[in-house]
């Protein structure tokens, strides 16, 4: 069995026939999801959709895309949401500096914010960084110092330092279908070295469709084939590394092993 740690069943491409998509999953062997929102306004169509299918968790946090718009949320309504059922995690939230579509000053508040959070509920904090290494890693380092909080880069891209750097502070990785990518050289060189303790599969879907499915809409099933790739990449069965990658979800992700 697999899980699809990272996935946005709310968004065009998978919303409109969602329970086909997640048919085909199911059919593919995926037994889990974790359905991510990246808006204030998607969280009751998230969470209602894991609170509906039974194999579905949900998260609840703000994009660094959507920073600007949430300037002003508030902690109090994020910790609140995070009492609802099936919610796991917090996120998605972190720091993007390639499309910059939110000031980044505001984009470090929010984080540290929902970090904040994170460390009081306890609740994993699922993390997007590009072209923002060293402002997220510094940010972490600092929270760090304030108590310990679980989190994991989803749909890791950055360098090898970078890798080192937040699986020292104990961070988890997860992998998408990026790592199939003929391109993907170095990504694939930090793949192949992460602690297996410490690795998530995931889809990111709609987005990023791992080869061979380039071009179209990504779907929970392909997370097999991404898993199928790092598990030759890693010189490992695709049954190890599916029971290893399931169970670091469920020990991350601890609510919901109940």
């Amino acid at each position: 069995m697999l899980i699809d740690s990272h996935c946005h069943l709310e968004y065009d491409g998978l919303v409109e026939n969602q329970e086909a998509v997640l048919q085909r999953a199911r059919d593919a062997g995926v037994g889990g999801f974790l359905n991510i929102s990246t808006r204030h306004s998607e969280w009751e169509r998230v969470v209602g959709t894991a609170q509906r299918e039974s194999d579905v968790w949900a998260s609840v946090g703000i994009h660094p895309h959507e920073a600007d718009a949430h300037e002003n949320l508030g902690r109090d309504i994020l910790a609140e949401a995070t009492k609802a059922e099936r919610v796991v995690g917090i996120g998605e939230t972190g720091l993007d500096y390639y499309y910059d579509k939110s000031d980044r000053q505001v984009q470090q508040d929010l984080f540290r914010m929902h970090i904040g959070v994170a460390r009081e509920t306890g609740l994993p904090l699922i993390i997007h960084t590009r072209d923002a290494e060293d402002d997220t890693a510094a940010i972490l380092a600092h929270e760090k110092e304030k108590g310990a909080f679980p989190a994991l880069i989803h749909c890791f891209t950055a360098s090898a330092d970078f890798g080192r750097k937040v699986l020292d502070m104990g961070l988890s990785i997860s992998i998408s279908g990026i790592v199939t990518f003929k391109n993907a050289k170095d990504l694939q060189a930090v793949a192949a070295e992460i602690p297996a303790d410490r690795l998530l599969v995931e889809t990111d879907s709609p987005f990023l469709s791992p080869v061979p499915h380039r071009g179209k809409p990504c779907e929970p099933a392909f997370v097999r084939n991404t898993a199928e790739f790092l598990a030759e990449l890693r010189g490992e069965s695709f049954d190890e590394l599916a029971e290893r990658t399931t169970h670091n979800f469920h020990e991350l992700f601890s609510r919901t092993a109940a």
